[in-house]
């Protein structure tokens, strides 16, 4: 692998990342590389047992394939061995359609995601009127379709193992959509928590463009089920994470997530739950 990087102190909380304008890449945990195409985070995971080997974890923005591509050649040299979903919003497979052919590997995701990634539903629109900021008033523009990725498309084992990349698992965290998941390595705590929390206030465009870190339930105006989220939250809150890596917003870790995740997962209603909302009441 061509980019080294020496492993980051966990104990000391990470430096803000460049702004998300410039799709810069850095190391956030051994092995864990995240770049952040436009507003979105992917995710790229070295196999411990062979670190040529290596997963991408989704697949960001429309139009973002050669940008992925072009850090997949600088810190690999090769393809990955598959795509790993976290779900299956616009912002999360942009390129996955275009990057599965050029590679040729397969894409996993949970059962309950399959149906919107192989061109059977569409997701439920999303909600402007929760509260929030300018994005969640553009969010009407936002796809919601459903993407077709044919035989490429494979769930993802039943007893929460990722096929070759060992002492990593996926966890369930519906709410956000109804087959979210979220990868977590045992061994030193490292979540990759997609769009089950970030830490960026996702609503504002102000926010999301200074990347603000702050720790936020899942984007308002495209989670359908909150009675879900919050478990989903408290679920992942249990499992202490040394490092929360999400699908927006700066990773983080040390005291603001020690302590600002089990208060997210307490306080869950009051901090993340819109006032109202057709997916609320």
């Amino acid at each position: 692998m061509e980019h080294q990087s020496e492993n980051k102190d966990m104990n000391h909380e990470f430096l803000p990342m460049t702004s998300v304008a410039n799709n810069t890449g850095d190391q956030v945990a051994p092995g864990v590389f995240v770049l952040t195409t436009k507003i979105v985070n992917v995710y790229f995971i070295q196999c411990s047992e062979d670190p040529s080997t290596y997963y991408l974890v989704d697949a960001g923005m429309p139009k973002s394939g050669d940008m992925i591509c072009e850090w997949a050649e600088k810190w690999f040299n090769h393809p990955p061995k598959a795509i790993l979903l976290t779900h299956g919003h616009f912002d999360h497979v942009g390129a996955v359609n275009d990057l599965a052919e050029k590679w040729q590997v397969p894409v996993f995701a949970h059962h309950e995601e399959i149906p919107y990634l192989n061109g059977q539903k569409d997701y439920p629109k999303p909600d402007p009127s929760v509260n929030g900021g300018l994005v969640t008033k553009l969010s009407p523009m936002f796809p919601n379709h459903g993407i077709d990725l044919g035989s490429r498309i494979q769930p993802l084992p039943e007893d929460g193992t990722v096929p070759g990349l060992a002492g990593w698992k996926w966890i369930h965290t519906p709410g956000h959509t109804p087959g979210h998941v979220s990868f977590f390595r045992e061994n030193d705590r490292v979540l990759i928590a997609g769009d089950a929390f970030i830490t960026v206030k996702q609503e504002s465009l102000y926010q999301v463009m200074t990347q603000k870190q702050e720790l936020n339930g899942p984007p308002k105006y495209f989670t359908t089920d909150w009675k879900l989220a919050e478990k989903s939250v408290q679920t992942l809150a249990a499992l202490e994470p040394s490092v929360a890596a999400t699908g927006h917003g700066i990773p983080m870790n040390g005291s603001k997530l020690k302590e600002g995740l089990p208060h997210l997962a307490q306080n869950f209603n009051e901090l993340a739950v819109p006032d109202h909302g057709k997916y609320v009441d």
